[in-house]
């Protein structure tokens, strides 16, 4: 038999369904992305550049990281994921000082992390607004809020 969650074993007929981050699901998303191209430029770097950094400095560092960024996704919903995603930005930027392409590449997703962040808070908060909205309707119409008739059987 499978285990149930918390969530499965807490949900009961007609409990509505908790709404999910655009914030997070944008943050983790630019995060992934981050994660992969981290992969690829520790890859670049550890052709080009294993004269001048020990490899295995080069391939621990660049693949720690990538890990980094992927299990920063998992802590974006805690108040300190978002900064967190933040300090990975500045690092990914400063990528640059072992492969200069990196300078243009951090500061791209640095940009697009910005721009996730600040859509995702806007259509969080549009969200949250439709949804008191609704429920003031709902109240307000009682015999309406169940949802059309089921036809009746004979």
């Amino acid at each position: 038999m499978a285990r149930l969650t918390k969530a499965q074993r807490e949900w009961r007929p007609g409990t509505p369904k908790k709404r999910r981050s655009t914030k997070v699901l944008f943050a983790s998303t630019v995060l992934l992305l981050e994660a992969f191209v981290m992969f690829f430029a520790t890859l670049v770097v550890f052709g080009l550049r294993r004269g001048e950094f020990p490899p295995p400095l080069i391939l621990g560092v660049g693949f720690g990281l990538s890990v980094v960024m992927v299990f920063a996704c998992a802590v974006l919903n805690k108040p300190w994921g978002i900064g967190l995603g933040w300090i990975l930005q500045l690092v990914l930027i400063l990528t640059g000082i072992f492969e200069p392409a990196m300078f243009m590449v951090g500061g791209l997703f640095a940009v697009a992390w910005w721009y996730g962040i600040r859509t995702g808070i806007r259509l969080d908060r549009e969200a949250a607004q439709r949804a008191r909205e609704q429920a003031e309707w709902e109240a307000a119409h009682p015999d309406q809020a169940a949802g059309p008739a089921q036809p009746q059987s004979p």
